[in-house]
């Protein structure tokens, strides 16, 4: 890629983060900040025992949900509108490479995944202890990078918003619970001579073979345990690299080849 067409990149990325000011994005990651706020003063004064275990936990897991859902919908609908109102054949119609279009959209959509997970980090410095926020926090971020690419990839591949945004959601739900599928599948409990249940493991092993391993990130023990290192956080690193790559390879493969 050229100098002058690599200068397009930070351009389409600030437009992309303009746009999603524009369309109220801040307004309503402002509306789930303060709904998971009060949901964590509900919890305070409802749990009897383990209240402030009770109250990460929970948080944790609602603003992690919210943050993928939240950032997934908005990529989904913002290109689908763009492909609706043939923004993308006008920009692919200029004298600048399809890729500098995705990598564009792929840094905005970046900047507000990371723009969020700071946002509901402070917010979890509330009920839990800085450190233990901040690596749940950066944590975090390496898994929005994730569902920023697949939701590019899936949206860029099926062009409609609903079988693209349960596309997404499947692809993260199952690679959240790959690693428990696993331990079901191998368990002591599973007929092993039966074929069914060997090919089932295959099937479930081969998943896992591709999918990222989500279980791994913002998980809970490391706010309620406070038991997360600094350096638990270079294998989510590496994966986050990977798989990132792979998804941009894809997408740029599918923009590529297609005739818009």
């Amino acid at each position: 890629m050229r100098k002058g067409q690599a200068g397009n990149i930070p351009v389409i990325a600030r437009f992309t983060v303009v746009e999603a000011l524009r369309t109220r994005y801040g307004i309503i990651l402002l509306l789930l900040t303060l709904l998971s706020f009060g949901l964590a003063q509900f919890l305070s004064q409802v749990a009897i025992t383990e209240t402030a275990q009770i109250q990460r936990a929970v948080v944790a897991a609602v603003l992690r949900f919210s943050a993928v859902f939240l950032v997934a919908l908005y990529i989904i609908t913002s290109i689908s509108r763009e492909f609706s109102d043939k923004v993308v054949e006008l920009m692919f119609s200029l004298p600048m490479p399809r890729g500098s279009y995705y990598l564009g959209k792929l840094a905005g959509y970046a900047m507000l995944a990371t723009a969020t997970a700071v946002v509901f980090s402070l917010l979890l410095l509330t009920v839990t202890p800085w450190a233990q926020a901040a690596m749940w926090g950066v944590s975090l971020v390496f898994e929005l990078l994730l569902v920023c690419a697949a939701s590019l990839v899936l949206v860029l591949a099926l062009n409609q918003v609903t079988p693209a945004f349960c596309a997404v959601v499947a692809f993260y739900l199952l690679a959240r619970s790959i690693t428990a599928m696993q331990l079901m599948a191998h368990g002591p409990l599973v007929d092993g001579h039966s074929m069914a249940s060997q090919l089932i493991a295959r099937l479930i092993d081969g998943m896992a073979f591709l999918l990222p391993d989500m279980s791994l990130f913002t998980r809970s023990d490391w706010l309620l345990y406070s038991t997360a290192q600094w350096q638990d956080l270079l294998p989510l690193l590496g994966q986050t690299a990977v798989y990132l790559a792979l998804l941009s390879g894809v997408a740029l493969f599918d923009l590529y080849r297609r005739n818009i």
